[in-house]
């Protein structure tokens, strides 16, 4: 659904006259508002309460995503001449690959993560042996 967004944002914004790279980053950005809420419950199992440090470690890797798309696009899309429907399809697989699953997996949805932000939230104070 994210990506059905992702793609619709960025056709319409092609389509009403913005250069490719600005409607990819868009695109990705809107995408990753809803992906944001699919990929905590229904990827990852997430079912700890949303707290800061999880939306801002997602935050950080749809900026570092939108931004490595917008890259993309301008390399295959505007230099190479791909068709901007069939760039962003080339472009999404390879940085969803190489960047926005491991990233997310890793900061995002990390299994315990999530606890030690709300942890840190409420107050707690860390382990002695961490300390």
């Amino acid at each position: 659904m994210g990506s059905a967004l992702d793609v619709a944002v960025l056709a319409l914004l092609v389509e009403t006259g913005t250069r490719v790279p600005v409607a990819a980053f868009c695109g990705a950005t809107a995408g990753a508002v809803l992906n944001f809420i699919l990929n905590k419950y229904l990827a990852f199992h997430d079912k700890t309460p949303l707290n800061a440090g999880q939306i801002a470690r997602f935050a950080g890797v749809a900026l570092v995503t939108a931004l490595l798309m917008a890259g993309a696009m301008e390399i295959v899309a505007v230099r190479m001449g791909v068709p901007y429907l069939l760039a962003k399809l080339i472009c999404a697989a390879l940085v969803f690959a190489v960047w926005t699953y491991p990233a997310q997996r890793k900061l995002v949805f990390r299994r315990g993560a999530a606890k030690a932000d709300a942890d840190a939230g409420a107050g707690h104070a860390a382990h002695p042996a961490h300390a």
